[in-house]
């Protein structure tokens, strides 16, 4: 619901993690790791990481390397609909990390593939809907 991370593990070296999108090669990232996430997941590791925040009615996917060393430190914004794989290749074990909870250890030749669930989450409104960016705000200063 909010991301999925292939990082590097215990080791403190990079990965390589070829992107590839809807089946199209798109770029091999040389860096700590990559982050998959979604409009809810924009505010957490990947705003950390230098993505954008989207608006929680966003159904877009950011895709964005963490640390990346000499490749591309972008983040691309993908339609709701792509299909993400994420090709490990390291010599040490790297980690798969699904909204913090799940983890698993990763050795080179794995293939992630992420795309949006067919499912949808509902969510419970407390404070009016305008008060997102205030809130968000008020907390990306500190002032929770």
């Amino acid at each position: 619901m909010n991301d999925v991370v292939l990082a590097r593990g215990a080791v403190a070296r990079v990965i390589y993690v070829d992107a590839i999108i809807d089946g199209a090669p798109t770029t091999t990232y040389k860096a700590d790791g990559v982050i998959v996430a979604t409009a809810t997941g924009s505010t957490g590791y990947a705003l950390a990481a230098d993505g954008p925040i989207l608006n929680p009615h966003a159904r877009e996917i950011l895709l964005l390397p963490i640390v990346p060393h000499l490749s591309a430190s972008y983040c691309l914004v993908l339609h709701s609909t792509a299909t993400i794989q994420l090709k490990l290749q390291t010599i040490h074990p790297a980690t798969l990390s699904i909204d913090g909870h799940t983890n698993l250890s990763l050795k080179t030749g794995a293939i992630v593939t992420v795309k949006t669930s067919r499912q949808t989450v509902r969510f419970l409104r407390i404070h009016p809907e305008a008060s997102f960016y205030s809130t968000l705000e008020k907390r990306l200063k500190g002032k929770q």
